[in-house]
């Protein structure tokens, strides 16, 4: 999502607030080791979306906006459940920011 690589992008599409919002949680992806890095607590509570999203991941913004990825790694990483591994998630794909409640 090329929007997001723009500070002053950000600023004009959400405003301030919501711009650093989703600058500090783009920080924090960059920065993690692996998904499982990534609080799970709020803030940013990184969580795994359901139904229909349920590959997706999320992390919480300005209420109720969530910046919604999946995992840009071929093959996904998987635990014995077939679950996502976060453990080894390296890699991330931001696609969206929403309210999907």
């Amino acid at each position: 999502m090329k929007l997001m690589n723009s500070e002053a992008a950000l600023k004009r599409e959400f405003g301030d607030r919501m711009a650093r919002s989703i600058q500090m949680r783009l920080q924090l992806l960059r920065h993690a080791p692996s998904l499982a890095d990534v609080p799970t607590a709020p803030p940013p509570r990184r969580h795994q979306l359901s139904q229909d999203r349920d590959e997706q991941f999320a992390v919480d913004l300005v209420h109720p906006y969530r910046l919604i990825f999946e995992v840009n790694q071929d093959p996904i990483p998987r635990k014995e459940d077939n679950g996502v591994d976060v453990t080894k998630v390296t890699a991330v794909k931001v696609f969206e920011v929403t309210d999907y409640h």
